[in-house]
């Protein structure tokens, strides 16, 4: 669709093809969906503030994961209930900006985030001598402080690179508001975006990646050479699995998303599919998996809820 477009108007995300009997099912089942997001991450994040033995380096890196989830789904959830409500698809340039920006946010910081817990894991485990000359609380702090800054400096600029552009078009290609799809809205050059964005992807897609390709094959090389300690050797190789997984699972259905907004023939729906499993299920399954797979807090998640929940007496 093009018309002449200044950025107060109207813009129309993509359809969601929900039929009217589908419609109220789909917002109880979305709404139970948000809650339990916001639920499990605030009992990891609540969990991990309040419990001492939990204020060590992973543990605090780790906290940093529930915000970014929590901010990734405040953004599609609630717009997106709303919009299956009223039956209403459109969305303001504005709002679309701010969706887009707090999503992008979200992607990146994760992924950043799950780094530096890889190499705090690296540290601890192939150089467990100098782990607390090298992980101080000051360092922790440089290392928190370095990752949202890089995250939220490169993504506001390549926001405000596509929002400071005059629109021509109205329909977004997506359920929700990114980059690609601003991008596509624009009827002018749009090269320094195209080179910009490339080079944020090799910084904060390419760069994790490394690093943790890097820390894992060091973990797995010294936890096969040393047999003195079993156990501490399992615990190691299970934690590290369990950041993998998670790591894999943002890094796999980002990649896709991004071919296929690349892709002149991929199919919308699947790009679709792809785009929104990226800000459901990550913050789903991130609680889930850390809260059952590391021992030391599941039993502190544990022992919150006894002691702050199930303890209540009406």
């Amino acid at each position: 669709m093009y018309t002449n477009t200044s950025s107060r108007e109207l813009l129309m995300l993509a359809p969601l093809g929900l039929s009217t009997t589908h419609i109220y099912p789909a917002f109880v089942f979305g709404t139970l969906t948000y809650l339990i997001i916001v639920f499990c991450n605030l009992l990891v994040l609540t969990t991990i503030a309040v419990s001492k033995k939990l204020h060590k380096p992973m543990f605090i890196l780790l906290i940093n994961l529930p915000i970014s989830d929590i901010v990734g789904a405040t953004a599609l959830f609630p717009q997106l209930l709303f919009s299956m409500v009223t039956q209403n698809r459109q969305i303001s340039h504005p709002a679309c900006v701010i969706q887009a920006l707090l999503i992008h946010i979200y992607g990146t910081g994760n992924l950043l985030i799950l780094s530096a817990m890889a190499y705090d894991r690296y540290i601890a485990i192939c150089c467990p001598l100098r782990y607390n000359a090298i992980m101080t609380p000051l360092n922790l702090v440089r290392i928190i402080i370095f990752i949202w800054f890089l995250n939220i400096s490169l993504i506001v600029t390549l926001i405000i690179l596509v929002a400071r552009m005059q629109v021509c078009r109205t329909d977004i290609v997506d359920l929700y508001c990114n980059n690609p799809s601003l991008t596509k809205l624009v009827c002018e050059d749009t090269m320094l975006n195209n080179y910009y964005g490339l080079a944020t992807i090799v910084v904060l897609m390419g760069g994790p990646l490394l690093v943790i390709a890097y820390t894992y094959t060091q973990i797995l090389r010294t936890c096969v050479m040393n047999n003195n300690n079993m156990d501490a050797r399992r615990k190691a190789i299970q934690t590290c699995g369990t950041h993998l997984v998670v790591f894999l699972i943002l890094q796999i259905n980002t990649t896709f998303t991004l071919i296929a907004h690349r892709i002149e023939g991929a199919s919308p729906s699947i790009r679709r599919l792809l785009g929104i499993s990226v800000l459901i299920f990550p913050p789903l399954l991130d609680p889930i998996i850390y809260g059952l797979k590391i021992t030391e807090l599941k039993e502190n998640i544990l022992m919150f809820l006894r002691r702050n929940v199930f303890s209540t007496k009406f």
